[in-house]
């Protein structure tokens, strides 16, 4: 028995690709021709008891996988499930596929309990630091729905888009961050180098020397002999904030300060509301419950405010009520959100009322950082330029006062 891919055209004229087992070539072709459909394209992949080679699975990569891996561990597990396969042949073939050799180990014994009587969602659920409640869950609910490979297919989109917006964001802060690098390390060669080996020049001058030389002066000295005492400021400092934040009211005051920052608050926000939008929506879509849905939501979205804001609806609906109320109620959620919530709930389309809200501010969100990316670039020029401006007027002040004094 040997597995085959293929690719046909359906007499509906809709493309279907997937996979089907059969002894020979002629025999995959005639039952796939004898529904009435057209075979674009079929290859033979080789039948194996294991789940590939021995070379194949030293390719892989090893280590956690990324957002990208699951992501597209998702879309395979949709698109085969969508193919007409069975959960168990999925897993297998999605084991196969896998470039991640974690995932395709998570995936092997999902399979051996898939096979054992567990349901999909169930085995994967063993696994949460992979494959998060929200993803188990939604797979739970579009299990017990019947509409396994649809759910499936709207939580693959949804960590495309994630991984998708992850990267933008990494985009846009490669060169800001290459030039805050570049400038901050040229202040300190400027202080901790240059400066010292002019201060012999100035002291002769003593208390003659302007302000602005007294405090560059000052300044490198202080970072020429307190390097150590800096360094430990520096570290302490880290570690003492990644220590609070890792409380929940340090995480809800630093989630908080961020929404409040100018230019960053905005896109913070916009794009923590879109994420939380786009969670509930998947969710429902998938259909699991809507209090269940907006405490996974709430933690979805990253932020201690949404989180607890969440938790509060939660509340409100759980007493009746409607989920637009509940979120004006809250005043965590702008109104753009709330209406299209309402407008959902009357119509009976929520997932695609918060999908559209989703759209509208990613679209938002993309703008702001782009302009704030604008934004940043010169701003470090600027202050670069300043800086390079004073050391040059504090050094050159100097020489002409001592000019003035021999003439």
């Amino acid at each position: 028995m040997a597995t085959f891919a293929y690719t046909v055209l359906e007499p509906n004229g809709q493309r279907k690709s997937g996979f089907l087992d059969a002894n020979t070539k002629e025999a995959a072709v005639q039952q796939l021709t004898g529904s009435g459909s057209y075979l674009i394209e079929i290859s033979e992949r080789a039948a194996r008891e294991g789940f590939g080679t021995r070379d194949n699975q030293e390719k892989k990569k090893g280590g956690k996988p990324a957002k990208a891996d699951v992501a597209l561990f998702t879309r395979r597990l949709a698109d085969l499930a969508d193919a007409g396969l069975p959960l168990d042949r999925v897993l297998q073939v999605v084991a196969e596929q896998s470039e991640n050799q974690q995932l395709t180990d998570l995936a092997e014994e999902a399979l051996e309990d898939v096979r054992a009587g567990s349901s999909v969602s169930a085995a994967l659920a063993k696994h949460p630091k992979v494959f998060t409640p929200i993803f188990t869950s939604t797979l739970e609910a579009g299990e017990q729905s019947g509409q396994f490979s649809e759910v499936a297919g709207r939580l693959a989109e949804f960590q495309e888009k994630e991984v998708a917006r992850k990267s933008q964001i990494v985009s846009a802060l490669i060169y800001p961050s290459i030039l805050l690098f570049t400038a901050v390390g040229v202040v300190v060669f400027i202080l901790a180098f240059v400066i010292p080996k002019l201060s012999t020049t100035f002291a002769a001058q003593g208390d003659k020397l302007p302000g602005s030389t007294k405090l560059l002066l000052a300044i490198s000295d202080f970072i020429s002999n307190q390097w150590m005492l800096i360094i430990g400021g520096i570290v302490g400092t880290v570690v003492g904030l990644k220590l609070y934040f890792s409380t929940e009211n340090g995480a809800y005051f630093r989630d908080g300060l961020l929404m409040r920052i100018p230019v960053i608050g905005k896109i913070v926000t916009k794009s923590t509301v879109s994420r939380f939008a786009r969670v509930l929506a998947t969710l429902v879509y998938g259909g699991v419950q809507i209090l269940d849905a907006l405490e996974l939501s709430g933690i979805a979205s990253g932020n201690r405010v949404f989180q607890r804001s969440a938790d509060e609806v939660k509340l409100n609906v759980r007493e009746g009520v409607p989920i637009a109320q509940a979120m004006r109620d809250a005043r965590a959620f702008p109104p753009v959100l709330t209406h299209m919530v309402a407008v959902g709930e009357e119509t009976g389309d929520l997932p695609r009322m918060l999908n559209r809200v989703s759209d509208s501010l990613d679209f938002e969100v993309d703008n702001g950082l782009r302009r704030a990316t604008a934004l940043v670039e010169p701003v470090i020029v600027l202050v670069m330029g300043g800086f390079v401006a004073f050391v040059v007027l504090s050094v050159l002040l100097p020489i002409f006062n001592a000019q003035d004094v021999v003439k």
